[in-house]
């Protein structure tokens, strides 16, 4: 026990002088007898974690429909997250993934969600590869070994020559040596050595990411975000809710193409305009153009889109149809925003198209479709008239100040002190976790780290953010928690 770093006083006197303090100092008694790392100590103390990360490389899977991505995808990421069918073009809402290969962290890109059409196929593929490519810092190409190279395979490698991106080729559902004599024919692609693997039973896969590995960039630039520069917002939504509407009346100029066809903007369009006097960064992210048998690669592309423009912005106005019932769509955008840890305001155009007798109804509409996020501003407007967008530069502020907002280390264990003491964690096979201690590891998104003795109920976590929201405010942002266990000393042999 005389090893050991003593504990950090809450407090430079001895006596607690303030109700906040006594409840720190509850929370703290007996941190003396757990386990404690040094980096446990230090964020005790008050001393925040480092909140800049180092950007992850991005490997995007390309290939036309049914050659295996997604059963790769699993394979890799050795989990089954995205939908796996034999029917070519199962949609999925997640595309990007967390990876680790050799110790090495990346981003996996699942360029999927494609169905089959005569007619269309060709096109859709080549717009969502061209999407991931041009997000990826190297690309894993895969071709089934025993259909051969088709002719829109050498359609996706004419884009892979175009982007001049490092390229992988994968020769999928190679199980034996026959199969591997099928995949020594994609030579002829001039991609380079094809890795003959099965992604459903994992062989030859460790080879394939180990030429993976070697061509992503080892080492990543840091993007710091420079303080005076004009915050970024993302128009998001999907097609036809008048995201571009909305940029042009911000704007005071037709400054994007708008039409009543949904998806008429093709790229991104990043405008700075004013705002209360103050320069913004939008981006307008409206998916794109329809054509006759476009199929469900068209509303990838633009998922693709929307996701980037997410990743860059700081704060999303998720823009919602008022005249029109929430979507599936809706709640994926929503989503996205959330998995991207960014500041989000819910903005309902089109309300003056809701008649008075129906806004009631509405209003106890939204609140049941959006009881998972309440915490998140609402701005009702019309996009076309300007009506009410006035509101938006107070709602943006306050979700941007909950982004940054920073709570002391001292704050946040007094608040969990009194929370803890009113409702105590519930007792689960006659063991009750105690939480220790607590700290702010990050802003932009607040993202707090709780020492327990045992794992908390994710029932409880809900309740501590809840509560969280309810003292400190929060609006407009997502709250990220997680739990580390410490165990009492001499309990591990």
């Amino acid at each position: 026990m005389t090893d050991e770093q003593p504990l950090p006083a809450p407090h430079e006197s001895d006596a607690p002088e303030s109700l906040d303090e006594i409840r720190e100092a509850a929370l703290r008694a007996g941190l003396d007898e757990y386990d404690l790392t040094p980096e446990d100590l230090a964020e005790l103390a008050g001393e925040p974690l480092p909140e800049t990360e180092e950007a992850l490389p991005v490997l995007a899977i390309v290939g036309r429909p049914n050659v295996g991505k997604s059963t790769l995808v699993n394979r890799i990421i050795g989990k089954r997250l995205a939908v796996v069918e034999d029917t070519p073009g199962v949609t999925r809402d997640r595309v990007a993934y967390r990876a680790e290969w050799a110790g090495r962290d990346f981003t996996l890109l699942d360029t999927g969600g494609w169905e089959k059409n005569v007619t269309g196929i060709d096109l859709s593929v080549a717009q969502a590869a061209e999407a991931a490519i041009e997000m990826a810092d190297a690309v894993l190409f895969v071709v089934d070994a025993m259909v051969g190279a088709t002719a829109t395979d050498e359609q996706v490698v004419r884009l892979l020559r175009k982007a001049d991106k490092p390229v992988v080729l994968a020769a999928n559902k190679v199980d034996g040596p026959q199969g591997e004599l099928e995949a020594a024919a994609l030579w002829n692609l001039g991609l380079g050595e094809p890795y003959p693997v099965s992604a459903l039973h994992g062989r030859g896969t460790g080879d394939l990411l180990d030429a993976a590995m070697a061509i992503l960039p080892t080492e990543m630039h840091q993007i710091e975000i420079d303080e005076h520069a004009p915050r970024r917002i993302a128009l998001v939504g999907r097609p036809n809710v008048g995201k571009s509407s909305l940029l042009n009346k911000l704007a005071g100029s037709e400054r994007v193409v708008v039409n009543e066809i949904a998806g008429t903007t093709r790229d991104p369009v990043d405008e700075i305009v004013e705002i209360g006097d103050r320069p913004w960064t939008l981006v307008d992210t409206a998916g794109i153009r329809r054509r006759v048998h476009m199929t469900k690669g068209a509303d990838f592309y633009a998922s693709l889109r929307t996701q980037t423009a997410i990743e860059r912005a700081e704060v999303a106005l998720v823009l919602l149809d008022a005249s029109t019932p929430l979507t599936d769509q809706d709640l994926r955008v929503v989503q996205q925003v959330v998995d991207a840890g960014r500041a989000m305001i819910f903005v309902y155009n089109k309300w003056d198209l809701v008649g008075e007798d129906e806004r009631f109804l509405l209003e106890r509409s939204i609140e049941q479709d959006m009881v998972q996020h309440t915490w998140v501003p609402r701005v009702n407007l019309s996009a076309k008239t300007g009506w009410h967008t006035n509101r938006l530069l107070p709602a943006l502020e306050l979700a941007l100040s909950s982004w940054d907002l920073r709570i002391s280390t001292g704050k946040l264990n007094a608040f969990l002190g009194e929370l803890v003491a009113e409702h105590p964690h519930p007792v689960r096979g006659g063991k009750q976790p105690k939480i220790l201690f607590a700290t702010q590891a990050a802003t932009r998104p607040p993202r707090f780290v709780i020492f327990a003795s045992g794992f908390l109920d994710p029932q409880y976590r809900r309740f501590i953010e809840r509560r969280l929201r309810e003292t400190f405010g929060f609006e407009g942002t997502p709250i990220q928690i997680s739990v580390r266990v410490r165990e009492k000393r001499g309990r591990k042999k």
